[in-house]
């Protein structure tokens, strides 16, 4: 949807309480929620509670799906759907072991839709669409987005370098609109990366956006499951060049809050690296079984395969054990801490009611504001 604003003559016959019809676009109507607001899925965060938090609100929220086995998935599932009536999807990487089991357990629930990022399947994708399932990548270049929709993309995500976890470096302000040219005449477009207001909101529907996706955003909420000691860090961090993109954990950029375990990564030296991928490989061996022999075994193999040297391989086979220091036990320096740009301008935790709420009421004032300048 491209927001247009109204002429000083057409202004006149728009009354405040109509305001919120113009956030109703693509994506509401596609995906059956009130607002175009997305919660996106971070790994250990988008558990049932912040999905139903999100959904009760009149968002739309993505349980993470890529770091726990299906039993776990469809225990989720059923959690989330204990506590809304709302729609809400699963994300999951397409190359993750069990990918097919989740597509099957998506089906099986009737999830309204799917995200994901990566190499996805073409086979999957057509799967889930002939099911009636909504599928939601994300991209980070225009040349991804056509591709994605060639492939049967309902709707793409675009998250500009600001956004947290693996990002690419072209900020939002102007990967967005390239999306939007490219693809925005057939599907709806969402921007991430940078987002946490109304003046968000309505900055992306000018730019030709349908609506936004936040994770930051999300994590620092009171429904998120994130330990309090961990939300302090996020909290505590009040500059945003702070947060910095880093290859030191799997070679891939990442945008991480600066802390005591990422500076010792920036810091070390190649067999350094080695050193500490170990040690953390081996200390999350209970949940990988892998022995120190395995370990090296598979750095070789896909080091060999890859760019990654044998460091970042195990570093990056180990990531999501890695993250799970800060996000599940509460040790923000022992881990690596993903976040988007934004959190350097956070300074509080909110329910999921509370700032969806507060977002559209902004957001419906900027509208205002701006339709005022038009008299």
């Amino acid at each position: 949807m491209l927001l247009r604003f109204p002429s000083p003559v057409q202004h006149k016959a728009i009354k405040v309480k109509t305001m919120s019809k113009l956030l109703n676009t693509r994506i509401t109507e596609l995906l059956g929620c009130r607002y175009p607001v997305i919660q996106t899925a971070m790994g250990w965060v988008a558990d049932p509670q912040l999905v139903a938090g999100t959904g009760n609100a009149g968002g739309f929220g993505f349980l993470a799906g890529a770091t726990i086995p299906p039993a776990q998935m469809e225990a989720d599932i059923l959690k989330v759907k204990s506590l809304t009536e709302a729609n809400f999807g699963v994300n999951f990487h397409m190359y993750q072991p069990n990918a097919a089991e989740i597509v099957d357990l998506v089906i099986k629930h009737k999830v309204k839709a799917v995200s994901y990022s990566r190499s996805p399947g073409k086979d999957m994708v057509a799967k889930l669409k002939d099911a009636g399932v909504v599928c939601m990548p994300t991209i980070g270049l225009p040349k991804h987005a056509v591709k994605a929709v060639e492939m049967g993309a309902d709707a793409v995500t675009v998250q500009g370098g600001e956004g947290g976890g693996h990002t690419g470096s072209v900020p939002t302000t102007l990967l967005l609109p390239q999306v939007v040219d490219a693809v925005g005449a057939q599907v709806p477009v969402l921007g991430a990366g940078g987002f946490k207001d109304g003046r968000g909101l309505i900055a992306a529907m000018a730019f030709g956006a349908d609506g936004i996706a936040m994770g930051t955003r999300f994590l620092l909420t009171k429904e998120s499951p994130v330990p309090e000691a961990t939300k302090q860090r996020y909290l505590d961090c009040k500059n945003p060049a702070d947060i910095i993109v880093s290859q030191a954990l799997d070679g891939i950029q990442q945008r991480m809050i600066l802390n005591r375990f990422l500076a010792e990564l920036e810091r070390a030296g190649n067999l350094k690296k080695l050193v500490i991928a170990l040690r953390n490989g081996l200390a999350f061996r209970k949940f990988t079984g892998a022995s120190i022999f395995g370990l090296l075994k598979s750095a070789i193999a896909m080091s060999k395969d890859g760019d990654l040297t044998p460091a970042q391989a195990i570093m990056s086979a180990n990531a999501p054990m890695i993250i799970q220091k800060a996000m599940v036990d509460g040790r923000p320096d022992d881990g690596v801490l993903p976040s988007g740009q934004v959190a350097g301008v956070i300074d509080k935790l909110l329910s999921c009611e509370e700032l969806i709420s507060g977002l559209v009421a902004e957001a419906e004032a900027q509208l205002q504001r701006l339709q005022a300048q038009g008299k």
